[in-house]
């Protein structure tokens, strides 16, 4: 109880300072005194009891109320009156509140804002008050959770149902704003201070239209190229119109027009759609083009809003940072606020997932040595080097005492026939050359995981639009340029850098600037053209959605 707890500070001051008196001067202190500050401290119990007390009774068993003393002591100390007269700061908080409900990370919050709902229609305004003053304090706890415990809560844990008691901090905060009269503007502070979130919030409001109503389902199978004959054209046009790849007037001109074919305006708007989408853009539609035109809006919605939750983990409060987008298998990097960089990434695949990481690119390594990994060694290299003796060799790797030792030990002393790879007592490593796993670059970043960027001799991998095939690292295809910017960034020239390029020898240039890393997990974004991005789900992050985007799929789609 904030209040109580300040007085109860003041009064164990006072009585340490009467007790002192009595030591010292006893006859000095009356009694009185003492009987004045117990009485005090009896009256502030009683007031507090009773506070309580007309909690419960407002409540009227309100099942969600959680925080009673901080009700109490809260609504005490402005006299019992209504919290949220201004409807202003009331539909700014619902605003917050729905985005967590169609987020649907918890069921605490989803049950207060239909309470909140109701009592509002019933006019019940002091229910209404004080659950929402109730929510106000799960919220305020939910916002601080973020930075230690949302990347769980956002990534399949879901929002723990029994939230602490906001931090005497926070409460402090919001006595403050509402002594100043500055509520309003308190309540705003507690969404993400990013034009992220907001794009997704106005990318959902455009959205609601067409998921209040019937979606259509285009169930037609096979390969759909330019001149097949459509079963149902008017549910892919209606697809395409209700999420903005096609115009109104476009549609209507296609209806009117009696199309029955596959033609060049449902293809351009097709590639647009699948633009969106990360998808090739072929205009053909295939199963994957198919899957997504089945996702109805209201999945979507619930995607977008999750995705806006997410912001909150990483701002974008770095003039130089780099971003490494894990569903969308792309690296971005700003310096001094200037867009300077896209790559193509290859991430770690499901079973060896790409941690969300919040670190710095310290230096570059060139030509640098692979040391490989235990995992790595054990699952994938030694059943490689059981089966054929000369692999190891072939592809440069030595076999190193441990790893507080360089020692080599000769690959031929080895038996690889008894070899255990569970219990194998060496280590592996790659030498630099055209074979190395890590490429010519490897980017290190302070961890806890050991996950780094790096190039790759295996370029191929990048033409394909699925991209998770890493044991975790970060493979960049613009490796070179990344290496060339981030150095001439920390004052490193071009011709340096050309010339241990040129080189063989393994060299480690540390970055005087140091770049702000962010790999992150976003499977919806508004871009800067105002389109909104959708991506696959490949670590099945957003199963906690009510529906998961597999099961929709399923479910809806035409078996083929």
């Amino acid at each position: 109880m904030l209040k109580l707890s300040r007085m109860g500070l003041v009064l164990m001051c006072v009585f340490s300072q009467v007790n002192h008196a009595e030591e010292d001067t006893w006859p000095v202190q009356p009694l009185s005194a003492r009987d004045q500050l117990e009485q005090q401290f009896s009256d502030d119990i009683l007031q507090q009891k009773k506070a309580r007390q007309w909690v419960h009774e407002v409540a009227n068993n309100i099942a969600a109320i959680r925080y009673v003393d901080q009700l109490a002591d809260l609504y005490q100390s402005i006299g019992f009156v209504p919290l949220w007269q201004d409807t202003f700061t009331a539909s700014d908080f619902e605003q917050q509140l729905r985005m967590v409900v169609l987020s649907n990370i918890s069921s605490d919050f989803n049950r207060r804002y239909s309470l909140l709902k109701h009592y509002k229609q019933a006019n019940d305004w002091r229910q209404y008050d004080l659950l929402a003053t109730d929510t106000l304090f799960a919220y305020m706890s939910y916002v601080e959770g973020i930075p230690s415990y949302g990347r769980g809560w956002l990534f399949g844990a879901g929002v723990d149902p029994q939230l602490p008691v906001p931090s005497q901090a926070s409460l402090s905060r919001l006595y403050n704003a509402i002594d100043t009269e500055r509520l309003r503007f308190y309540v705003n502070s507690l969404k993400p201070d990013d034009e992220n979130y907001t794009r997704l919030m106005l990318a959902i409001d455009a959205l609601e239209p067409a998921a209040s109503g019937d979606w259509p389902g285009f169930y037609q199978p096979g390969i759909i190229r330019l001149g097949t004959r459509l079963r149902d054209p008017d549910a892919l046009i209606t697809i395409l119109e209700r999420l903005g790849d096609l115009r109104d007037f476009e549609a209507d001109q296609i209806r009117a027009a009696g199309v029955r074919t596959y033609n060049v305006d449902l293809a351009n708007a097709v590639k647009s759609f699948q633009r969106r989408h990360g998808l090739k853009e072929d205009g053909v539609i295939g199963p994957q083009t198919r899957q997504w035109l089945a996702i109805s809006p209201r999945s979507r919605i619930r995607v977008l809003a999750l995705n806006a939750q997410r912001t909150r983990l990483w701002p974008a409060d770095a003039a130089s940072l780099l971003v490494v987008n894990i569903p969308n298998y792309a690296l971005s990097l700003w310096l001094n606020d200037r867009h300077v960089l896209d790559s193509k990434v290859i991430v770690g695949r499901p079973s060896r997932r790409t941690p969300l990481l919040t670190t710095n690119v310290s230096s570059v390594v060139f030509n640098p040595y692979w040391n490989v990994p235990m995992s790595i060694m054990r699952k994938d290299i030694l059943p490689k080097a059981q089966r054929d003796r000369g692999y190891l060799h072939r592809n440069g790797f030595a076999v190193i005492r441990s790893w507080q030792s360089s020692e080599q030990i000769p690959i031929h002393t080895i038996d690889w026939r008894i070899v255990n790879a569970k219990s194998f007592p060496y280590r592996l490593r790659q030498k630099p050359g055209r074979k190395n796993a890590l490429g010519r670059f490897k980017f290190n970043m302070p961890n806890d995981h050991a996950i780094y960027l790096h190039d790759t001799p295996a370029k191929s991998l990048f033409a394909k639009e699925t991209r998770a095939f890493s044991s975790g690292c970060v493979r960049v295809e613009q490796a070179d340029n990344l290496a060339m910017i981030l150095l001439n960034h920390s004052g490193v020239p071009e011709r340096r850098v050309n010339e241990l390029k040129s080189r063989t020898k393994t060299k480690t240039v540390g970055l005087s600037n140091k770049v702000k890393v962010q790999v992150i997990y976003q499977t919806a974004w508004v871009d800067s053209d105002g389109l909104v991005n959708y991506r696959n789900d490949v670590y099945d992050y957003d199963k906690f959605v009510a529906m998961s985007q597999n099961q929709e799929l399923f479910t809806s789609l035409y078996s083929e």
